[in-house]
């Protein structure tokens, strides 16, 4: 054992003689709860709280009971693309949390219904927020769900390693934008889940090219797409465009996810309804 040592296994990458794991993936809260994705990314502003939206969005027009979890903790999204805010209520115990439902029926957690005001900063250190992450799993009614959703943070910290540990994650999308920067953190994002043994559904390269609505030309804000030669190289098989789009941002502005187009994630969507 580490002289530093924290004892939180859930949050420790570390294999030692001392080591202990979860006895129980799924709790009374969360039994039913039949598929988890998590949706990650390895830098922050690459439009991650955006597919997971509508990867929802897609999951509930097909019929599936589904719920969000929004791990973002320091910076949570998924209340404002939803329209959604208010306070969480418990059982009178008080060991019980009960999720927030948007208007068609998605079920959804974030810290910010925890907060007696939506901009009231979370200042906590990284075990405290894995702490709150773990809670929002076991501590949840969740009820009946076919398909859950985890918005993880960005990068491959304490969040992201809590949730690989601590929740039976089926498989990943990883989401990144067409900066060359950006196929070195794709890579550090999927060796991490590969590392989980978690498999990597596929990669959405957000922010991909404007399309002209005067003339119709495409073009590439950021360079030309390498989404491809990255997902070839990581040996992933489905990828997805999604374009730098004002209509986009002005419905999750105004807490309208649910009517966002959710087309081009189709073949994504295919193998996590697999």
């Amino acid at each position: 054992m580490s002289e530093e040592c924290t004892h939180n296994c859930s949050s420790c990458g570390s294999e030692c003689e001392n080591r202990t794991e979860p006895k129980e993936m799924r709790n009374d809260c969360n039994r039913n709860v039949k598929k988890v994705i998590a949706v990650v990314s390895g830098k922050g502003g690459v439009g991650k709280s955006l597919v997971t939206s509508m990867l929802a969005v897609k999951a509930m027009k097909s019929g599936l009971k589904t719920s969000v979890m929004d791990a973002d903790i320091t910076g949570p999204s998924i209340p404002k693309s939803f329209g959604l805010s208010g306070k969480a209520c418990c059982n009178e115990e008080g060991t019980v949390i009960y999720p927030i439902e948007t208007r068609n029926g998605i079920k959804t957690m974030s810290l910010n219904y925890l907060l007696d005001k939506d901009t009231d900063p979370v200042i906590w250190r990284g075990p405290v927020i894995a702490g709150a992450v773990k809670q929002f799993w076991e501590n949840v009614e969740w009820g009946d769900t076919d398909c859950m959703f985890i918005d993880c943070p960005p990068g491959t910290g304490d969040v992201p390693l809590t949730i690989f540990q601590s929740i039976p994650v089926d498989g990943i999308v990883v989401v990144t934008s067409p900066q060359d920067l950006v196929s070195m953190i794709v890579e550090k994002a999927v060796n991490m889940a590969k590392m989980m043994d978690i498999p990597v559904i596929g990669l959405v390269e957000n922010m991909s090219y404007y399309k002209c609505p005067d003339c119709g030309n495409i073009h590439y804000i950021y360079g030309k797409s390498k989404i491809q030669e990255v997902a070839d190289n990581l040996g992933i098989k489905k990828i997805a465009k999604l374009p730098i789009d004002p209509g986009v941002a002005a419905l999750v502005d105004a807490g309208k996810a649910e009517q966002l187009d959710t087309s081009a994630l189709d073949d994504i969507f295919a193998d996590i309804n697999k």
